[in-house]
């Protein structure tokens, strides 16, 4: 099975799931990757967009997944799992998309007070937001951008009811961003 058919796969299997959202898990990828579509965003940052949550499911797969108050770090899990097929472009950003949570709570309560109830929860476990030396750390870091776009997705990407196409409609995507 190719890196590819093994992430449709996961989607397939786990992809109804929710993790303290309202939003499937599949549901939420895609909407995202379309919001980084729409913003014209470069291929492995619509490819981030779609992948940032892989952890989550990769804990699904192996043992249930979400336990209210832990924080399992899916963004690091994800990103290496990612690494496996893809380039720094598409894991860096879904390994940095937590940190630009926090770093966004940071920077902008208006952002802060528009996250969802399970953001929020989440956010607390996360460490909450940054501190002034976290923020200069994080504004600092190649792919920090893209990291706050792709968060910025992250939390308007969690509208029940939309129309969709399946995950794997971005297969081809993904196969054009696979390492060779």
């Amino acid at each position: 099975m190719s890196g590819i058919d093994e992430l449709i796969d996961l989607y397939e299997r786990w992809g109804s799931e929710t993790y303290d959202e309202v939003v499937t898990q599949t549901d939420h990828a895609v909407q995202c990757a379309a919001l980084a579509r729409r913003a014209g965003a470069p291929d492995a940052l619509v490819a981030a967009a779609l992948l940032h949550d892989v952890g989550h499911l990769l804990d699904l797969a192996d043992d249930g997944g979400f336990v209210a108050g832990v924080d399992r770090r899916h963004e690091d899990r994800g990103a290496r799992h990612l690494a496996t097929w893809f380039g720094p472009a598409v894991t860096e950003p879904v390994r940095m998309h937590v940190e630009a949570k926090r770093y966004l709570c940071a920077v902008d309560p208006a952002y802060a007070a528009g996250l969802s109830a399970g953001s929020r929860r989440s956010l607390v476990v996360q460490g909450g937001p940054m501190d002034d030396t976290e923020v200069a750390g994080f504004t600092a870091l190649a792919g920090a951008d893209g990291a706050v776009a792709l968060r910025r997705w992250d939390d308007a990407g969690k509208v029940t009811g939309l129309d969709r196409p399946p995950f794997a409609a971005y297969r081809e995507l993904l196969a054009g961003l696979t390492r060779a």
